[in-house]
């Protein structure tokens, strides 16, 4: 065998391999996420984020009017959406409140 047949077949070895990979890559499942996403229609504001910790994607709803916020997550052992928590900003502006990270607000003590 001459240097010119072996480096064809060397070639469309190589060739053949890297096709079989490139396929196999693009066959197999790609999970959707929906981080970043934003929406917004009147008076609301939807986003999606996740949770690191149990890997749940959770939406928010911000209530621009009411200046309010609900946490939800989506069960699917149960097929249904739960609350998680409900902000209330309008409390955050009010003076004297306590800035979020539970410090306290500046010329205040903190009680025990």
């Amino acid at each position: 065998m001459d240097n010119k047949n072996f480096a064809i077949g060397v070639l469309s070895t190589t060739a053949v391999i890297l096709l079989v990979g490139v396929v196999v890559l693009q066959s197999l499942p790609h999970p959707a996420f929906a981080s970043g996403v934003t929406a917004s229609t009147g008076e609301f504001v939807a986003t999606v984020g996740t949770m690191t910790i149990n890997d749940e994607e959770l939406l928010f709803i911000y209530n621009t009017q009411s200046e309010r916020m609900g946490i939800y997550r989506y069960d699917a052992s149960q097929s249904k959406i739960d609350l998680v928590d409900g902000i209330d900003f309008k409390d955050l502006n009010k003076p004297g409140a306590a800035p979020a990270g539970g410090q306290t607000a500046p010329g205040k003590k903190r009680t025990p």
